[in-house]
């Protein structure tokens, strides 16, 4: 399993703070039929039952939202993936189709309303630390362009930042051809048994969909 850490200075802003991570082998695959049925169907159901006055009201979302400021991010200029996603799903704009393995990772933060990152493991540099960007820390964004994650939580590993609550990086994305995977579950709310159950939606989601395997997790605090 990959050596992940929370430093301890996002311990000290947010004390919460927990990283659900899961480690396993799949295949990318641009499309699957069965998984859109799955989301187009919870897309629905939100378009239907949520106002965007509804999502800064989500708990896993206000956590976010409130470590990002505890921090020094403003949550309204840097929105946090879940409240993303739930913004474009009732606006109608849908969802984009990436591959297997993102649509996956999108369908579980909107499911659970935590913030997820997935990653090619062979991309990446261990040991990895979940802290905060540097000053004037900028990188890629995956079609974002340049990011300013001064003061954002962000994973870096020996290579430097690449994923966050946001946006992650364009070094460590998963890509066709990829084998290897880390997608991590970012919890500002400290409820460890919600972290635990979402990583086992998470495996039984990429067993039955992307032929997931050979699965490690744990929770980091």
């Amino acid at each position: 399993m990959i050596n992940l850490s929370i430093s301890p200075e996002l311990k000290a802003l947010w004390s919460p703070t927990l990283v659900g991570c899961l480690q396993y082998k799949a295949r990318v695959e641009q499309h699957n039929e069965l998984l859109w049925n799955e989301i187009d169907a919870l897309c629905d159901e939100i378009r239907h039952t949520m106002t965007i006055d509804d999502i800064a009201r989500q708990p896993h979302i206000r956590d976010t939202r409130e470590a990002y400021k505890a921090t020094g991010k403003k949550p309204s200029r840097y929105r946090v993936s879940p409240e993303a996603l739930l913004r474009r799903i009732i606006q109608g704009k849908g969802l984009y189709r990436v591959n297997t393995i993102v649509d996956i990772n999108n369908l579980v933060s909107i499911l659970s309303r935590f913030s997820l990152g997935s990653f090619n493991l062979d991309r990446i540099q261990p040991p990895v630390v979940f802290g905060t960007g540097a000053e004037n820390e900028t990188y890629t964004g995956i079609g974002k362009g340049v990011i300013n994650i001064e003061d954002l939580p962000v994973f870096r590993d020996s290579a430097g930042a690449f994923g966050s609550p946001t946006s992650d990086s364009e070094r460590a994305m998963v890509t066709p051809g990829a084998e290897r995977f880390l997608t991590v579950i970012i919890s500002f709310s400290g409820i460890l048994y919600e972290v635990r159950e979402y990583l086992d939606i998470t495996a039984d989601l990429l067993w039955r969909y992307a032929g997931g395997h050979s699965f490690e997790q744990q929770i980091v605090e």
